[in-house]
């Protein structure tokens, strides 16, 4: 690992020299500081009216070189003209950190277990402390609400520029939205967050700092998406922009002058036709970047930027212009470098943390790998951090099944319900979980939102295979020839394929599940394969059950209804009744029309991402949707469980996270932006 090593003698001199303009504070030690009007963070005449000092800034020694190797970025100016006139000010949790420095961390592959890294250099409008209840300033400098919520007003930092120096201002919001959102060139259908009931929003941008979202409903919960999704609320119009045949006339030539199609096909091969911001740059589809492309990656405000994209994994070098600075005035982000490295072999995996190898790992670790890890901390100089999931593995049948007769038993209930009572949880939490779980249904949310009456958690999880043989011989599933096995109620046979990734379940849990159905005559196939393989057969309908970890917070399902509407997910995560979702899409002309109970859920999640959270219709609401989900089974739920995570003793700066979770964007509530290397 490319590390600089510093002595303890060598820190503690640090101080004097870096320090001396404003105090030296942390959250560990705020020395009287105080002052703020959002928790662990400051806007820059906040900190210094606070601190009673007057910040001069520094920057990395080596951006320049760390800028040489950004494909197309001009020559740095001096870093007044790069940071905000307005920075955010980031308070270090244990102390102002020192440049330099590789981080080192694994992803299965390029989409693949990659939202663990995505995480630390993400940045949005917004963000939630690391409380996970308070929503704080990031790229935005404020925000405000009317009294309806249905206009929702950003106000961005003066100065705030794109990596490659261009400036950063409302255009790129509207661009964002207006261009690329909206396109059905780009997306055939608009994302749930970017509409209101499914119908689009307006944006006005009456000066450079300004944003203002104009909504056709009430949406509180749109400052919760932007706190917590991938998608970021802006992209770069000076440079997607050239590409877009509705902005620059000349779009299709000028991409086709490069090797695209035309302008679009550029714009995908940049930003992809996903607002996934994980799909791999031109360097690796085009080798000949420094021959024509102007860029190698398009322009971010994220913390690190991509120099290099392989098969094998992806570099990348700290953005010159980042917006953050330390509460002595150093830009951050500390760390020079990334390094991700692609190993979708779990144990090949857990090897390089034992080996101390890795800086940071929490995604695809499983609670299974715990004892291994937790044996070899002193060996591999890390630490290892049990924390509790908002999510649990859950099973989900194939209700739109291209086998007609599978999907009549995988669309009855009472099959549902059958291969719910005949998981035994309790022992699957004592074998699969060290019986350090909480065996539980899948309701729709997690946790249960308050106010929600009823022990939903509990439904249809005791173990009760005399119930679950009742149930399969009602529906006609008989053993006919005698071999313990049950047969479709035509008489054709039913084995299930049960195909899965560790990054998205435990092994172990699925092969006890296997185990249990086959004790109810259902018999299975169990089978690993790489997240690429379960979610293309997965968007291909080709799946018997889909399993992956299922869950969301309330907070964020009021700004993301994509658990409540066919196919219940996105693309990278636990999905059924693709063909359901196939007739929403096509407004009924394609697909396969839903049943009641689901148009039902429909409704009721765009009703109450508009409701008054502390009305009688909102409560009304989250228990009606909890009870249609959980009463229709489109998912069964098993044990919720802690899982591990690691940081090395030489990363600083690392907080203890609340949840070893996706939900709220991983590390991105917990600031890594301030982490650093000793050495």
């Amino acid at each position: 690992m490319k590390r600089y090593l510093l002595s303890g003698a060598a820190i503690a001199l640090l101080p004097a020299v870096a320090w001396a303009n404003c105090p030296s504070i942390s959250v560990a030690d705020m020395q009287g500081v105080t002052g703020g009007a959002f928790p662990q963070q400051y806007e820059l005449g906040e900190f210094e009216a606070a601190a009673g000092c007057k910040m001069e800034f520094s920057g990395n020694p080596d951006a320049e070189a760390l800028n040489g190797e950004i494909v197309g970025n001009p020559a740095l100016p001096a870093l007044a003209d790069r940071i905000p006139a307005e920075p955010l000010v980031v308070v270090p949790y244990e102390s102002v950190g020192t440049y330099g420095g590789t981080l080192d961390v694994l992803s299965n592959a390029t989409e693949a277990g990659t939202s663990d890294f995505l995480s630390v250099r993400h940045v949005n409008l917004v963000r939630y402390s690391d409380d996970l209840q308070t929503i704080v300033p990031n790229v935005a400098k404020s925000w405000a609400w009317n009294d309806d919520f249905t206009q929702l007003t950003f106000t961005l930092r003066k100065g705030h520029k794109w990596s490659d120096g261009a400036p950063f201002t409302s255009a790129d919001v509207a661009f964002w939205y207006n261009d690329l959102m909206m396109d059905t060139n780009i997306f055939e259908s608009p994302k749930d967050y970017v509409t209101v009931a499914g119908e689009r929003m307006t944006l006005e941008t009456p000066d450079d700092v300004t944003v203002i979202f104009n909504l056709p409903a009430p949406k509180p919960g749109l400052l919760a998406h932007f706190a917590t999704h991938y998608a970021q609320g802006f992209q770069p119009k000076h440079f997607l922009g050239q590409f877009h045949p509705g902005i620059n006339a000349d779009a299709d030539s000028y991409a086709q002058s490069m090797g695209f199609e035309n302008g679009y096909d550029a714009i995908k091969a940049y930003y992809g036709n996903s607002d996934w911001t994980d799909t791999p740059t031109p360097m690796l589809s085009r080798p000949d970047v420094a021959g024509g492309l102007p860029k190698a990656t398009h322009p971010t405000l994220e913390s690190h930027i991509y120099v290099g994209d392989t098969t094998e994994g992806r570099q990348l070098v700290a953005n010159p212009y980042f917006h953050q600075v330390d509460v002595t005035g150093q830009q951050l982000p500390y760390i020079s470098k990334q390094d991700e490295v692609y190993i979708n072999d779990n144990e090949v995996r857990i090897l390089k943390i034992v080996n101390g190898e890795v800086d940071y790992k929490s995604q695809s670790l499983q609670l299974a790998s715990a004892p291994i890890l937790l044996e070899n901390q002193e060996k591999g100089g890390y630490e290892v951090h049990l924390k509790p999931e908002i999510t649990m593995g859950a099973f989900g049948f194939n209700v739109t099944h291209e086998d007609s007769e599978k999907r009549k038993v995988f669309g009855d209930v009472k099959f549902r319900e059958a291969m719910s009572i005949a998981i035994n949880r309790d022992e699957l939490n004592e074998v699969g979980f060290f019986g350090q779980g909480t065996p539980q249904q899948y309701i729709g949310f997690s946790p249960k939102p308050g106010g929600v009456n009823g022990d939903w958690q509990t439904y249809m999880t005791e173990y009760d295979p005399a119930g679950a043989n009742a149930r399969l011989d009602e529906i006609g599933m008989a053993d006919t020839n005698g071999d313990g096995i049950r047969e479709l109620p035509n008489g054709d046979p039913l084995v299930l394929n049960l195909n899965f990734s560790t990054q998205g379940i435990a092994g172990q849990t699925v092969e006890l599940v296997a185990q249990y159905w086959r004790e109810v005559g259902v018999d299975s196939v169990v089978k690993e394969v790489t997240p690429d393989e379960y979610r293309s057969a997965q968007s291909s309908n080709k799946l018997d059950v889909s399993m992956w970890r299922k869950g969301q917070p309330l907070a964020i399902v009021l700004g993301n209804n994509e658990l409540w509407v066919p196919p219940f997910e996105n693309y990278f995560g636990n999905r059924t009744g693709m063909l359901w979702a196939e007739w929403v899409e096509s407004g009924g002309s394609a697909g396969v029309e839903p049943p009641a109970y689901v148009k039902a859920l429909m409704e009721d999640i765009n009703a109450l991402q508009s409701a008054d959270q502390a009305s009688d219709e909102f409560a009304a609401l989250t228990e009606r949707m909890v009870k249609n989900m959980t009463e229709n089974m489109l998912f069964i739920g098993t044990v919720n469980a802690p899982a591990p995570m690691i940081h090395h003793n030489n990363l600083h700066n690392f907080t203890e996270m609340q949840t070893h979770s996706y939900e709220y964007y991983r590390t991105y509530p917990y600031r890594a932006t301030q982490w650093w290397l000793s050495e």
